[in-house]
């Protein structure tokens, strides 16, 4: 379950080659569980029909003020119960009509009388875009409260090559689902790290974990939502790093102490969520290490790995909140409380790993997480995601005021 659920979305289209990806995003908002209305210009129509909309909504386009029927006042129904409103893509003439309070088809009609939260994506010729009263008008929507979401840097349908694509319909919906978050983030950093940590042997082997990083990625993702200031220090995964959040890659523990540690002293609220290795390599071979017919095995020497965790435990503020994770396999509780004294968190999100639908590469979870005071509360299966959320949720109830 997501923001979207139950919500109402309102979308424009108009006229530009990018309306395709309008369908698209219809699609992503339904199946995230939002009701979704579609209002369209003349121009709009001419590059997708009104039924395909129809169909993937599930109600009536609202396309000519004078002709449609679909209520005694829809497009003022529409707009009036909308939790969110999108324009996608959104034209220079579109938007310069916003900017200035122009109506003169039912898009513009109806977006004037929205009180919800708006997002514009303009998508045009980058020249277009470029243009200084396009940015002016864009600027003045953003003065007046309008979300804007700015073009993707490609090659466009007139062979330019620079801004004015249409972001991908995965990214706009992101970004209305981030529009209607609550921000009870606003105003902290957080710092949140995630994935494994590779530690070489040789040029083509080394020592890690399963960690696929979703956990962490989920963490840094939800707190942006909220509206924090999201720093996240991954190791290698094959995740897309989350939006809006300022993403620092790194390979080794060593890389990922430098980062953490050079990083806590400007975060409110830190989020241990990588997999480090604990151990390493003793040596790592410049050449790769090859396999002799007279060898009957290769012994490896391990050393142990500097403790990030307990690092920044003993160097946190009192004004600060720390978090760990314990992927255990057995002794949850005990192994979790020993944790917290160790290495001196706040919190820690334990589970057991090994299962199909919890630990590393699964996309669900559950958790149990203990508080400094010998208190604990658990989080049932869910998805990532939501087990994220509730992380933060849990995070939230146990700052102090001014924490």
């Amino acid at each position: 379950m997501t923001v979207l659920e139950g919500k109402q979305v309102l979308l424009g289209v108009t006229g530009g080659i990018a309306a395709y990806k309008a369908v698209e995003l219809v699609r992503l908002l339904k199946k995230a569980g939002a009701g979704v209305d579609v209002a369209m210009t003349g121009a709009a129509l001419r590059f997708v029909g009104k039924t395909t909309f129809e169909v993937l909504s599930e109600n009536p386009v609202i396309t000519n003020l004078w002709e449609d029927s679909h209520g005694s006042v829809a497009h003022i129904d529409v707009a009036a119960r909308c939790n969110a409103a999108v324009i996608a893509p959104a034209t220079a003439n579109c938007v310069a009509k916003l900017a200035h309070g122009l109506a003169d088809d039912a898009l513009t009609t109806t977006f004037l009388a929205v009180t919800a939260p708006i997002l514009i994506c303009p998508a045009m010729n980058t020249h277009m875009y470029e243009n200084i009263r396009v940015q002016r008008n864009l600027d003045l929507l953003e003065k007046d409260g309008v979300h804007i979401l700015d073009p993707d840097f490609g090659t466009l349908a007139c062979k330019t090559v620079g801004p004015g694509r249409l972001p991908d319909p995965w990214l706009i919906a992101d970004r209305i689902e981030q529009m209607l978050t609550f921000k009870d983030l606003a105003g902290k950093n957080v710092l949140v790290s995630a994935g494994p940590t590779l530690e070489p042997i040789d040029p083509v082997r080394f020592v890690s974990n399963h960690s696929s990083g979703k956990m962490g990625y989920a963490v840094a993702r939800a707190a942006e939502m909220r509206g924090a200031a999201v720093t996240l220090v991954t190791g290698p995964v094959s995740l897309s790093p989350p939006v809006g959040v300022d993403t620092v890659f790194v390979q080794t523990c060593h890389d990922m102490a430098e980062a953490m540690l050079t990083r806590m002293d400007g975060a409110d609220i830190i989020i241990q969520v990588a997999a480090v290795a604990d151990f390493r390599p003793d040596q790592q071979e410049n050449l790769k290490i090859k396999k002799r017919s007279d060898q009957d095995g290769m012994t490896l020497t391990l050393v142990q790995n500097p403790d990030i965790l307990r690092a920044m435990g003993e160097r946190k503020r009192p004004d600060q909140f720390l978090v760990g994770f314990a992927a255990e396999t057995h002794d949850l509780a005990a192994n979790a409380v020993k944790k917290i004294e160790k290495k001196n968190l706040d919190m820690i999100a334990a589970n057991l790993v090994g299962g199909k639908d919890t630990g590393f590469q699964a996309d669900t979870n559950e958790m149990t997480i203990f508080f400094k005071d010998g208190s604990h509360t658990g989080i049932p299966l869910m998805d990532k995601p939501a087990v994220a959320h509730k992380i933060l949720d849990a995070v939230l109830g146990r700052l102090e005021p001014g924490r």
